[in-house]
């Protein structure tokens, strides 16, 4: 079942970076801060369905990760804004932080779609 489906309508400047740097990416609705836009990943707005839990999968282009941990504000800021920081690879230790296990970071495209889904 998919909970969340956007897709990327704009790469800040700074987002490769800082998934280079931080083992991670930041996503918020497209125009909704423009004072961010060069440090986020903009996407289309989008409905969460059912709340994102562990256990649950992410897909980022072609690129496949398992979540396994949710903070606490990560599904409230998802609803408001389409805002989580994904941490890959690494700890996740702020509320509104998703820590997702992979083979490798994701390749940050215009485009790109980005989903969480569980298999059940």
């Amino acid at each position: 079942m998919i909970k969340y489906e956007v897709k990327m309508t704009n790469i800040g400047k700074d987002a490769q970076a800082y998934l280079s740097s931080n083992s991670s990416f930041i996503l918020l609705n497209e125009k909704i801060r423009p004072m961010l836009a060069d440090m986020v990943i903009e996407h289309t707005v989008g409905e969460l369905v059912s709340d994102i839990v562990e256990g649950d999968k992410l897909k980022v282009g072609k690129s496949e990760f398992d979540v396994v941990k949710v903070g606490s504000a990560v599904n409230q800021n998802l609803r408001e804004e389409g805002h989580c920081t994904i941490v890959v690879n690494a700890e996740a230790t702020m509320p509104g932080q998703i820590a997702v296990k992979g083979v490798r970071p994701p390749r940050l495209r215009f485009g790109n779609v980005i989903q969480f889904y569980t298999e059940e």
